[in-house]
């Protein structure tokens, strides 16, 4: 007969059941975070295959064409231009699918590779401890001491304002807070059983790392990437709207908001969309971020 433990009030799930079931339960309850999961999704689907739901009349074009000099200049959203044109006659809607491509692409690569090497930080600086340990965390302290934004600015000007040389910023800047909060995690963990158990079968320590520590530190650290995706994704609308992240004709949601700045009055539209792309973007992944969170914290399954 399965033992059954409570979670919380009003809830029991039997303790056969894996990880990964009761992380998703507790997701299904938290609503904000499953609507923000399916719109994250619908969005990356649509930015995916940009192409297919790319339907006005004057469809997108990295290369100006005739069409465009031949296209009306700021036209309000309207049959064949459902979120209107731009200056040049381009198609917002296009333009913004388009967008979505660069802006979820900083964002969601710059997340993942700072994570992945604040993982690989926290993991060695928490498990390897003394000298090293030191190190580590005084060069992390000193990366967070750092005020960002000027930086990014200055690097991004001397790179040219590429699409992957503003991950990399990103990335350097980025990686910091993963790092802590698995080093955290490893010193709770390095002194508990299954950790000794491993070192008394004569596991070597790469092994104990790397397969007994790390399954266990993935959790904040997938919390963390998660919340990071909107930051980065608001870096890189900054830089851009400042005229030193991506630049046309590429578009991104930052460009699309610098080149409509002089129209705000004229034709507020421009503005409009990539904006609230930027907002709903940025909040559906702080609340998948929100949920994820308390559906990993493990002081809920005691």
């Amino acid at each position: 007969m399965l033992r059954e433990s409570t979670i919380e009030e009003g809830e029991v799930i039997s303790e056969s059941y894996s990880y990964l079931k009761i992380v998703f339960q507790r997701l299904k309850k938290h609503r904000l975070a499953i609507v923000a999961f399916w719109i994250l999704l619908l969005l990356i689907i649509i930015v995916i295959f940009a192409k297919l739901f790319s339907f006005g009349n004057n469809p997108f074009s990295y290369v100006p064409s005739v069409s465009w000099a031949l296209a009306p200049e700021f036209a309000p959203p309207g049959p064949g231009h459902i979120l209107g044109l731009d200056e040049m006659g381009r198609d917002v809607w296009s333009r913004l699918l388009y967008g979505g491509r660069a802006s979820l692409y900083v964002g969601l690569s710059s997340s993942i590779f700072g994570s992945i090497i604040g993982l690989l930080v926290g993991l060695l600086s928490g498990f390897l401890g003394g000298i090293i340990d030191g190190v580590l965390m005084r060069f992390t302290d000193m990366m967070l001491s750092i005020p960002v934004l000027p930086l990014l600015l200055v690097l991004s000007s001397l790179l040219k304002g590429s699409i992957n040389s503003i991950v990399l910023i990103i990335v350097i800047f980025s990686w910091m807070g993963v790092a802590r909060l698995v080093r955290g995690q490893v010193l709770s963990l390095k002194g508990q059983e299954f950790v000794e158990a491993a070192r008394a079968i004569g596991d070597s320590p790469e092994r104990i790392m790397f397969v007994h520590l790390l399954p266990n530190t993935l959790s904040p650290a997938i919390v963390a990437a998660t919340l990071s995706v909107g930051g980065n994704i608001i870096y890189e609308a900054t830089l851009s709207f400042l005229g030193l992240g991506i630049r046309d004709p590429m578009p991104s949601w930052g460009n699309m908001l610098s080149n409509s700045q002089n129209y705000v009055l004229s034709a507020p539209w421009l503005v409009l969309w990539p904006g609230l792309a930027i907002l709903i973007t940025t909040l559906s992944f702080n609340f998948l971020g929100d949920g994820l969170r308390d559906a990993l914290d493990p002081r809920l399954y005691r």
